[in-house]
């Protein structure tokens, strides 16, 4: 009987063992280039080649100060990435024309001059090019990264467009996701449903969703359970922690998210990618480097 038991548990932690190094084939670490907003246009090749040596094997892209993909075309950029050993799986575009709030500050450089961006496309004026350029340069996902969900026209808006940018993805074989902040958490117009409530029944299920878990976390939503309530739906996650007062993001395993619960539900949620992020860090290298590597023990 000692033999058996003792067979027993070996075989089981032999298991976990095995589990462990396949999830952690499985999901290889990526990184939302949002977090490197300040920086990375400085560089591009330089940036990409350090957070390459940390570790990250996956990368989703945002808008650049340069314009294009970092001052590149698509196929450009997505040779860049797997130069140095990395894979572009992701792309965030706006939804509509992109509007400063009625009172925020003009954007200044460090001598106090106004900084000029290039042209913010979207997907209500640019879908097509932005599919095509997507889908020539062979990468799996475009992502809304924000669209109007304030009023409940803003929303019927909002998914006229995403559904026909769906359909434009899935005819060109890439898959169109969605990226939530706080505000689709919240009550429309004294309506019992949420924007977000909204677009998951109203979208196509062909159009996945990226959760982002801290914003989740900060509206008070259980990741978990939006995963059971409507499993599959959820391909991309952005991993991004919560500081312990609530008042915005930190580095992975500094605040309040329970990653290991939500890791533990990855099929429920049909998770393919995840991508850390935080948003404005001071020192960026500082803080995906210790996401990094408080992942290795949450994914352990």
């Amino acid at each position: 009987m000692k033999q058996t038991g003792a067979a027993a548990l070996g075989s089981v932690l032999l298991s976990e063992e095995l589990s462990k190094i396949f999830f952690k084939g499985r999901y290889p670490v990526g990184l939302q280039l949002f977090t490197f907003f300040n920086q990375i246009d400085e560089d591009v090749p330089g940036t990409l080649k350090k957070i390459a040596a940390i570790g990250y094997k996956e990368i989703e892209s945002a808008f650049s100060k340069k314009g294009g993909y970092y001052g590149m075309k698509a196929k450009e950029f997505s040779k860049l990435v797997s130069d140095l050993g990395m894979s572009w799986k992701s792309h965030h575009v706006l939804g509509a024309p992109f509007k400063m709030p009625a009172n925020a500050k003009p954007i200044t450089d460090a001598n106090g001059n106004p900084v000029k961006f290039p042209p913010m496309r979207n997907l209500k004026e640019n879908m097509h090019d932005l599919v095509d350029e997507i889908a020539e340069a062979g990468i799996p996902y475009l992502v809304c990264a924000n669209t109007p969900t304030k009023t409940l026209d803003d929303i019927k808006s909002s998914v006229e467009v995403l559904n026909k940018t769906g359909e434009a993805c899935k005819k060109a074989n890439v898959i169109l996701a969605y990226h939530n902040h706080t505000e689709e958490f919240e009550k429309i117009e004294g309506q019992s449903q949420t924007a977000y409530d909204i677009f998951l029944s109203q979208l196509s299920p062909d159009i996945k969703m990226e959760l982002d878990l801290c914003w989740a976390t900060k509206a008070g939503v259980d990741p978990v359970e939006l995963f059971k309530k409507n499993p599959g739906r959820f391909h991309l996650w952005h991993v991004k922690d919560l500081s312990k007062d609530k008042s915005g993001p930190v580095p992975v395993g500094e605040g309040i998210v329970d990653f290991k619960r939500i890791f533990a539900n990855a099929d429920v949620a049909g998770m393919k990618h995840f991508f850390v992020e935080h948003d404005m860090p001071v020192d960026p290298y500082a803080s995906i480097t210790t996401s990094y590597n408080n992942l290795q023990k949450i994914m352990s």
